[in-house]
């Protein structure tokens, strides 16, 4: 999406006494996060294991309510060893991230319709994630004590918290947000 897209799709949901101060957008492509770590192998032992299982039931001649109760854990796996990650990065591409001088705008979904928006005057905690390169994530609110579901898993955008992520600069979009709260004050 090039920054005139991006910046259009945007201004289609401002208020005509808003004004644009940032606009961006997540990471395209393959992104490993952290809790990668852990779900990659869960993932190849739980996809090995029902490919394993539907394999062997398929070639003893099992009667077939065996071979058809595999079906759903193949499926499942091939999701978790690849399908999210297919997923992860199409929401991504339909994601768009804005500043204007009264809210925060998140435009997300799988047809990037869904807004989420959070008023500068309402904001009262904002979390900065540094990477070394300077990029980083903008969390607007607190994560609930579980964490959060990483995106691209079935329901996970329920229960995120509104966020920048992996933004380029994240030091001066966090100043921009603040300079706009301290003058809509």
């Amino acid at each position: 999406m090039q920054r005139y897209d991006l910046e259009s799709r945007v201004a289609e949901r401002m208020e005509s006494d808003e004004r644009l101060l940032w606009a961006g957008r997540p990471p395209q492509g393959f992104v490993l996060r952290p809790i990668d770590w852990f779900f990659v192998p869960f993932s190849l032992v739980w996809g090995g294991f029902a490919i394993f299982w539907e394999a062997a039931a398929l070639a003893s001649g099992a009667p077939l309510f065996f071979a058809i109760w595999g079906v759903p854990f193949v499926l499942v796996g091939l999701y978790f060893i690849g399908g999210r990650f297919v997923v992860d990065s199409r929401l991504r591409a339909r994601t768009a991230y804005a500043v204007t001088n009264q809210r925060i705008i998140i435009l997300s979904g799988a047809t990037g319709q869904r807004m989420t928006s959070v008023g500068l005057h309402t904001l009262t905690e904002i979390h900065v994630e540094t990477r070394p390169d300077g990029s980083g994530t903008l969390r607007f609110g607190r994560l609930p004590i579980w964490g959060a579901m990483p995106s691209g898993w079935p329901g996970s955008a329920r229960l995120q918290v509104p966020e920048f992520e992996r933004i380029p600069d994240v030091q001066s979009v966090y100043n921009a947000i603040r300079e706009a709260q301290r003058a809509s004050v």
